[in-house]
């Protein structure tokens, strides 16, 4: 599939834009932003050479704010500080990360606060249109300072990144690719790693796969529904609006679309009273996951459009004015971001539960693990386990990283925010919730089975065809790893949620 260009500048940018960077789309930069950035580094130069003291330019950083720089060692001072931070450890971040990283440094720098040149963002631009990544590790970060050291240095010929497939020097990838490798200007070493962009572009990821899960979340929990024989009852926009949370709403009125025409739900619309609170309640729990993932998506947004770098510089009456001040805190992001694990345990939790009781005959009134009544085959037996252990790995992951500030830097950054860990699981605890779904989704098929020749609803009905394309019903024990994985396929290919907007349409 090919993306379109993405077009960084002045005008705001978005977390599906970020995301859309992050998976290969090209960036097209605003030729007005580059010439405000020229302009402003017109000012910051004239300051550098008038003897101005400058953190991070004419200064050292951290506890060495006060070690005054000649000229002469500017330059040298700047890559000297990419190389001092690119101190991750650990695992390395995915492609995406590092493109998602990179776009929102770019997307900073372009406001023209910063005082760097436009060739800095003309060669990161190239990097990511060139399809040279960067090697960073994931691990070390309390909220900034690492993946973009590590991603600064192979701007300037340094460090390692990938190139076709080939992990290499940081100078050779830029070589093969045809991009120039610069010598560091002022503030480009320092500006590059200040702000809080790991955090910003992780966490954009993390927002974009949760809104493309959010949907999948309620099909799954429709289909459950109609397999367990409930009622809509619980949807009635009426009762809504006696407690108007705008997710609440929402995701009640996408299940009533949902089971449209559900000739399954007609003929047991009396089989029970009232269905137990995770059929019931999807409107409840789904509805605050999407109101918690509607402010994420809101803070995510502001930070892709703020400048976090210190210190920033704004032209007043043709003159430079200076400001250090404290925009590289992530504490606005990181807490956020806590939230975003949060939302996806509960949507986590309510989904296994479905699961569980789909494969129960107690529960569910359908043969005991979705399979045929001899005993010769296990059924569904063991995917609510995958569904558990991922929900518990989802707990574990939904425990707040913001909390747990330390002071730093010999005691001049002595509250960090942790943000870059609250964005890393964040994303991960997404990736789990996919296969969450995933699981729930091919129970809640199989369910649907045995209410055959009876047809699911407009949309649950577009969602279990798709499956069915991909994964045949079970009429005897096979390995389901597969299954799962096809269907994860199904979701993370975008494939589900076309069927249900297609069908919505109808």
């Amino acid at each position: 599939m090919t993306i379109g260009a993405v077009r960084l500048g002045l005008e705001p940018s978005s977390v599906s834009e970020i995301a859309a960077i992050a998976y290969g789309a090209p960036v097209i930069l605003d030729p007005a932003a580059l010439t405000a950035m020229g302009h402003t580094f017109d000012l910051v130069q004239q300051a550098m050479h008038s003897g101005q003291a400058i953190y991070g330019l004419t200064t050292g950083v951290g506890d060495l704010y006060s070690v005054r720089l000649a000229p002469e060692d500017i330059s040298r001072a700047q890559l000297n500080m990419l190389k001092s931070h690119a101190s991750g450890v650990g695992a390395p971040h995915d492609a995406p990360a590092v493109r998602a990283i990179t776009a929102t440094v770019i997307k900073a720098l372009l406001q023209g606060a910063s005082g760097v040149s436009t060739d800095l963002v003309l060669t990161m631009a190239e990097m990511l249109n060139r399809g040279v990544t960067p090697w960073s590790p994931s691990g070390g970060s309390v909220g900034y300072l690492i993946a973009t050291s590590h991603i600064g240095l192979v701007v300037f010929g340094q460090g390692q990144a990938w190139y076709q497939g080939e992990l290499l020097p940081g100078a050779e990838a830029m070589s093969r690719a045809g991009i120039v490798v610069r010598e560091p200007g002022p503030r480009e070493g320092h500006a590059l790693l200040s702000g809080t962009n790991e955090i910003t572009g992780i966490g954009a990821l993390a927002v974009d796969r949760m809104e493309r899960l959010i949907a999948i979340a309620d099909v799954a929990g429709a289909m459950s529904l109609e397999a367990l024989r409930g009622n809509t009852r619980g949807f009635d926009p009426r009762l809504q609006l006696m407690r108007p949370h705008p997710g609440q709403i929402e995701t009640a009125a996408h299940l009533l679309d949902l089971l449209e025409a559900s000739e399954i739900i007609e003929a047991n619309r009396d089989h029970r009273l009232q269905d137990a609170l995770s059929l019931r309640c999807m409107p409840q729990a789904h509805g605050a996951a999407r109101d918690a993932l509607a402010y994420c998506r809101t803070v995510v947004d502001i930070e892709i459009n703020s400048v976090t770098d210190n210190p920033v510089f704004v032209v007043e009456d043709g003159a430079l004015v200076t400001l250090p001040g404290g925009n590289g805190h992530g504490a606005p992001t990181a807490l956020a971001l806590d939230f975003l694990a949060i939302a996806i345990a509960e949507l986590s939790t309510i989904s296994q539960a479905r699961s569980d009781r789909l494969t129960s005959r107690h529960l569910s009134g359908l043969p005991a693990f979705l399979a045929d009544d001899t005993g010769s085959d296990s059924g569904l037996m063991i995917p609510p386990y995958v569904a558990a252990a991922r929900a518990a790995d989802n707990r574990a992951l939904a425990a707040p990283a913001s909390v747990h500030t330390v002071p730093t830097c010999a005691g001049q950054e002595d509250h960090v925010s942790m943000g870059v860990a609250a964005a890393l699981k964040a994303r991960v605890a997404a990736d789990n919730l996919a296969d969450i779904l995933s699981v729930e989704l091919l129970c809640a098929a199989q369910g649907l089975e045995f209410h055959r020749p009876l047809r699911p609803g407009k949309g649950t009905g577009a969602v279990s065809d798709a499956i069915r394309r991909k994964v045949p019903a079970q009429n005897a024990d096979r390995e389901i790893h597969a299954d799962i994985s096809a269907i994860r396929a199904l979701i993370d290919d975008g494939v589900l949620t076309a069927a249900i907007e297609i069908a919505l349409q109808s």
